[in-house]
């Protein structure tokens, strides 16, 4: 498993999550966003669908009769419906999962629950750890 950690320093994971989709389902790959917080993830589903120029990425709800043929579901548990093998937490809160890869995006007032999570993580086998950090308007890998 690799967990991407994201560290929203300046945008908020709505904004963020767009890029992440784009490149998930350019990758041939299926994603589950999630999010215990149900506003976030109206707003993440509503800039999927618009925030990217050029770029709409087809998503819904969890819980609907077409979730397996959603390319991006999103929802408030960790039950890929729609096959996903990549994972968004996109409320900043770790949950473990049999996912591929993971992007934990978490917002200033939760780093010390990422980092409680990076140490946990750290002890398993077969887990690879990166850390991301915006600088700027880019995304770069650091400590």
């Amino acid at each position: 498993m690799r967990v991407d950690f994201y560290q929203l320093s300046r945008d908020p994971a709505e904004l963020v999550l767009p890029l992440i989709a784009r490149n998930t389902l350019g990758a041939g790959e299926r994603l589950l966003v999630v999010s215990e917080d149900k506003g976030q993830l109206d707003r993440i589903g509503e800039a999927l669908w618009t925030r990217l120029p050029d770029t709409f990425l087809a998503n819904g709800q969890a819980g609907g009769p077409h979730d397996a043929r959603q390319p991006i579901l999103l929802s408030t548990t960790v039950s890929p419906a729609n096959g996903a093998q990549f994972l968004a937490l996109a409320d900043g809160g770790w949950r473990e999962s049999e996912a591929a890869r993971v992007f934990l995006l978490f917002p200033p007032d939760r780093i010390d629950d990422a980092r409680a999570t990076w140490r946990l993580l750290g002890q398993r086998e077969g887990v690879e750890r990166k850390y991301w950090r915006q600088d700027g308007g880019k995304w770069r890998e650091g400590p």
